[in-house]
């Protein structure tokens, strides 16, 4: 290799911020969107039909309502990945640690020291029919969502705006989508532990 060529291969390495996810990342990606669908469904199966309605107070939401805003956001984020992030430019150069952000997303998200009030799209309107109409949804969705992960290149080639005041990429939206599902099955367990959640 020339000194011309070397050259330029030495300063693409610096001027490129996009990378492609790596079998690691997409390993523990899936890991998480398994366990956080799983931790899910295990929450809410079994519950009776009074337990899914019990409002611990009128402004509050119900289990089921909780989970029809968790499948309902979930097919939001994918068309935003799919529609908007996927055909953003790359992330801004300036050395941002990629590996940061993921790590910034799964704490972040999931913690509800602070509470949100939910888009107008996203609140619960029994949009599925049926809690159990809005499992099945939600099921199909996360296959949907784990399907893309594997099968889609450059994840980490787009970044978009978010809320957390940072660009996410491709991928990291994608974890975006587990850690929401897992913040607000937090949410059900804190309904279910209201003292006066009916015991069946």
């Amino acid at each position: 290799m020339n000194i011309t060529r070397l050259l330029l291969v030495f300063l693409l390495g610096f001027v490129s911020v996009a990378r492609a996810q790596t079998p690691a990342e997409i390993s523990r990606a899936t890991g998480y969107l398994n366990s956080t669908r799983d931790t899910l469904l295990a929450k809410v199966k079994g519950l009776s039909e009074a337990q899914l309605a019990f409002k611990p107070a009128p402004e509050k939401w119900s289990v089921a309502e909780v989970l029809e805003h968790i499948t309902a956001t979930e097919d939001f984020l994918f068309e935003l990945i799919t529609g908007q992030v996927m055909k953003a430019p790359p992330r801004p150069a300036g050395g941002e640690d990629v590996q940061a952000i993921d790590d910034f997303v799964l704490k972040a998200i999931p913690d509800r020291t602070s509470k949100a009030k939910a888009p107008e799209p996203l609140v619960p309107s029994r949009r599925f029919g049926s809690t159990e109409a809005t499992r099945k949804h939600f099921e199909a969705s996360r296959a949907k969502t784990i399907a893309f992960l594997k099968e889609t290149k450059g994840l980490r080639d787009h970044a978009f705006d978010s809320p957390m005041g940072k660009k996410l990429d491709g991928y990291q939206w994608v974890l975006f989508i587990g850690a929401h599902c897992e913040r607000h099955t937090k949410q059900i367990a804190e309904v279910m532990a209201d003292a006066k959640f009916p015991k069946a």
